[in-house]
C-alpha cells in the first residue's frame, strides 16, 4: 500500500510542520524527500497503464488485414474479361473459346482464394476488437483519473509554494540569528525541490493528456475501419463472388460468350474501388496508431524521469 504521508509535501506549511516521519530520520531530510516524491503513486500507476495501452495496441494490429487487402487489390486486375469477349466461328470450331473460358475460371478461383484469406483476417480483427474494447475503455478511464490526480497535486503544489514563499519573505525580515537564517535557507531549498518536482509532473501530465487524446482518436478510427471492413468490404466481396462464380462456372464450359458481361464487370470495378478505399482507411489507422505508439513512448520517457 502507498504511504499516505507522501502527500505531506503538498500540505500547508503549518500542517506540514505537524506531520511526523515514520522512520528515524531528520525532519528536514524527511520533508525534502516528501517534496521530491510528490505524486509518485500516480506516476507509478500511469506507467503501468502506459504499458497496458501499448500491449493492447499490439493485440489489435491492423497490419494482417491491411496486407490481405493489398493482396486482393493486386490480384483483382488479374481477372481478364477479354477472355470472354465474343469470338468468331474459327475460335469456336478449334476450341479456343473453351480454353479461354477455362483460363478465366482459373483466374477467378485464384482471386477468390485471396478474398477468403481477407475474410479470415477481418474475422480475427473483429474478434480481437470485441475482446479488448471494454478493457481499453477502462484503461483510458483510469488514465484520466490519474491525470486528474496529478492536476490536483500541481494545483496544491502551486498554492503551497506561494504560501511558503510569502512566509519566507516575512520570516526573512525578522531572522537575525544563525538558526533562523539556516531554517529559511532549508525551506527555500525545499521550495526549489518541489518546483523541480512539479516541473516533472507537468511534463508527465502534458504527455499523458496527449497520449490519452491519441488513444481515443485511434479507438474511433479503428471502430470506423472495422465497420467498413465488416459492412462495405464484406458486402462487395459477397456480391462479387456471387456474380463472378456463376460467370466462371459457365465460362469453364465454353458458353460464356452468350452471357452479358456488363453486370459482372461492374461488380468487379466496385470491389476494386471499395478495396482501394479500405486500404486508404487502413493506412490512416496505421498512421494514427503510429502516432499513439509515439505518444505512449514519450509518456513513458517522462514517467521514467519522474520515477528516477
Amino acid at each position: 500500500m502507498a504511504d499516505p504521508d507522501r502527500t505531506a509535501s503538498l500540505m500547508t506549511p503549518a500542517k506540514l510542520a505537524q506531520v511526523k516521519p515514520r522512520a528515524p530520520v531528520s525532519p528536514a531530510a524527511w520533508l525534502d524527500q516528501m517534496a521530491a516524491d510528490a505524486g509518485h503513486v500516480h506516476v507509478g500507476r500511469l506507467a503501468e497503464l502506459c504499458r497496458e495501452l501499448l500491449a493492447q495496441d499490439r493485440l489489435r494490429d491492423i497490419a494482417p488485414a491491411a496486407g490481405a487487402l493489398a493482396g486482393l487489390a493486386d490480384a483483382l486486375p488479374g481477372l481478364d474479361f477479354g477472355l470472354l469477349q465474343p469470338r468468331g466461328w474459327w475460335a469456336r470450331t478449334t476450341g479456343k473459346s473453351k480454353t479461354a473460358g477455362a483460363e478465366f475460371a482459373a483466374q477467378f478461383e485464384r482471386i477468390e482464394e485471396v478474398s477468403r484469406s481477407l475474410a479470415g483476417h477481418v474475422q480475427a480483427l473483429q474478434k480481437k476488437q470485441q475482446e479488448r474494447v471494454t478493457v481499453s475503455e477502462l484503461t483510458l478511464v483510469e488514465v484520466e483519473v490519474e491525470m486528474r490526480a496529478i492536476e490536483k497535486i500541481l494545483d496544491q503544489g502551486a498554492r503551497w509554494l506561494q504560501d511558503m514563499r510569502n512566509q519566507l519573505k516575512a520570516r526573512g525580515a525578522s531572522a537575525t540569528d544563525a538558526q533562523s537564517q539556516q531554517a529559511i535557507k532549508d525551506d527555500t531549498l525545499r521550495c526549489e525541490i518541489l518546483v523541480a518536482r512539479l516541473k516533472l509532473l507537468r511534463a508527465v501530465g502534458s504527455a499523458a493528456q496527449h497520449a490519452h487524446q491519441q488513444a481515443k482518436a485511434a479507438a474511433v478510427r479503428r471502430a470506423a475501419v472495422l465497420q467498413l471492413l465488416q459492412q462495405a468490404v464484406a458486402t462487395n466481396v459477397k456480391s462479387w463472388q456471387a456474380r463472378l462464380s456463376r460467370l466462371a462456372a459457365v465460362a469453364g464450359d465454353g458458353d460464356a460468350p452468350a452471357l452479358n458481361l456488363e453486370g459482372p464487370m461492374e461488380s468487379h470495378r466496385e470491389l476494386q474501388l471499395c478495396i482501394k478505399q479500405a486500404i486508404a482507411d487502413c493506412g490512416q489507422l496505421q498512421a494514427q496508431e503510429k502516432a499513439l505508439a509515439d505518444s505512449l513512448a514519450a509518456l513513458d520517457s517522462q514517467l521514467q524521469a519522474a520515477k528516477s
